[in-house]
């Protein structure tokens, strides 16, 4: 498959396929990187599509670049710089997220002229979630904005401005074709909250019964395939 190399606005990208009209972007989640849109660019180019992916900051090739998190703001301002330069050279564009990917592209991408929209084990409410997280470590947001910043035994880190960005912007437009796979043992985003968003925005939901929200497990992977397959 014909891969190109291409660097958008200091961001490192590669655009997967041969020349066409339509196209996706295709936006990793954490721990990943830009390589591995290589198994879903192969069912997409197989379909006609060409595929943009490209490294979130701190991912892939940005591992080592100081001051730039990857925090939402600087995670919606790479999504905008990638959504301009595709709209200019593409007249069909759809997006596939996963997780943190996928809550980027809802805040970043809610006005962008899309087709359609893939959505793996997606973040749908940010803050619920750092909610959740500062209840089950018994942090309080007196303590939070004090602090500014907690690390917790998850590995993750609490920021104040982080949870005071993602309450002043909650998910409110969506009207993109979008179908979601999510796993029904996922404890970032509880069924009520996917529930609620594909009622409220008309998505179509299919459920990995028994998974959680990292899908690695063969059998949910073999799903996972073959919900790309009928979905792209």
């Amino acid at each position: 498959m014909r891969q190109e190399r291409i660097d958008i606005d200091g961001i490192p990208a590669i655009i997967w396929g041969e020349k066409s009209s339509k196209i996706y972007i295709f936006v990793h989640g954490k721990m990943s990187c830009k390589e591995d849109a290589e198994g879903f660019s192969e069912v997409a180019t197989a379909k006609g599509y060409q595929v943009l992916s490209f490294d979130l900051p701190e991912h892939g090739e940005r591992k080592n670049i100081p001051d730039y998190q990857c925090h939402v703001w600087n995670g919606v301002h790479d999504l905008k710089c990638i959504g301009s330069y595709v709209q200019q050279r593409w007249d069909d564009i759809s997006v596939i997220g996963s997780s943190l990917g996928a809550y980027f592209s809802l805040l970043a991408y809610n006005d962008y002229p899309l087709e359609k929209c893939l959505m793996i084990s997606p973040i749908l409410d940010m803050e619920r979630l750092i909610r959740n997280m500062m209840k089950w470590f018994q942090i309080s947001e007196e303590t939070l904005k004090n602090q500014k910043e907690i690390p917790t035994p998850m590995g993750e880190t609490l920021y104040w401005d982080y949870y005071c960005y993602v309450k002043e912007n909650p998910i409110i437009k969506w009207d993109v074709p979008t179908s979601i796979i999510y796993g029904s043992e996922d404890n970032l985003t509880e069924r009520e909250v996917v529930d609620a968003f594909t009622s409220k925005y008309h998505s179509n939901l299919t459920v990995l019964e028994g998974c959680e929200h990292y899908i690695h497990k063969p059998e949910y992977v073999a799903q996972l395939q073959k919900w790309i397959e009928e979905n792209c």
